[in-house]
């Protein structure tokens, strides 16, 4: 079921209280194995990627705007994997939205959004900034202050909350994580069809991309 705007606009206390719960992910899993040709297929929402098509590893993350731990890990464990595979044509990197909750769709929607060519920035942004929006008693307020430093007005903002195609299309990669990948947590990594569970560090993802690189 399609999370509605109106879902999204009634979170605010009583969702940022129960995030805690949420976020309480599980530890690194034992890998699974997935076919890579079907993981990199679309829903039909362009997917967001960072590096070269033809690198020999392909890394997908399901995540969410309101998980802790995607939060602490692309403040630390991807800018360790951007310098190191995705500007050196080792990597690409997907990132594919998996939204907890309707407050996290919210952000997800924002950063798709974002105006000249800001997606990635957005996202960093979101991400980067979570407590000062996620755990706020008016998150709402706080995302339209935030999505101002990279050029949305209000009109553009409240424009893209309103999208209900890119909502559906969002959800629907979700949905798809779930039925087809067994995805119920994030972050999610595929690392050329290896499923990885929870936030790896920069010495856990080397030890899984070292041996691809070989």
């Amino acid at each position: 079921m399609a999370v509605t705007r109106r879902d999204f606009l009634a979170t605010g206390t009583a969702l940022t209280a129960s995030l805690a719960t949420m976020l309480a992910l599980p530890g690194v899993a034992l890998a699974e194995s997935y076919d890579e040709a079907k993981l990199l297929e679309t829903t039909g929402l362009e997917d967001l990627v960072l590096g070269e098509a033809n690198a020999p590893v392909t890394v997908i993350e399901y995540f969410s705007m309101t998980c802790g731990h995607c939060a602490t890990f692309h403040s630390t464990t991807f800018k360790h994997l951007k310098e190191k595979y995705i500007d050196t044509g080792k990597m690409r990197f997907i990132l594919r939205e998996f939204p907890l909750d309707p407050l996290a769709a919210g952000g997800a929607m924002l950063a798709r959004c974002a105006p000249n060519g800001n997606n990635y920035a957005m996202l960093d942004l979101l991400l980067e900034k979570q407590r000062e929006w996620a755990y706020t008693d008016n998150p709402v307020a706080a995302l339209s202050k935030l999505t101002k430093q990279v050029g949305f007005t209000q009109e553009s903002f409240n424009a893209c909350l309103t999208n209900q195609k890119l909502l559906d299309d969002i959800t629907a990669v979700r949905e798809r994580g779930t039925k087809e990948f067994g995805i119920n947590s994030t972050p999610t990594f595929f690392v050329n069809g290896e499923k990885h569970v929870g936030a790896l560090s920069s010495q856990e993802f080397d030890k899984v991309v070292e041996p691809l690189l070989k």
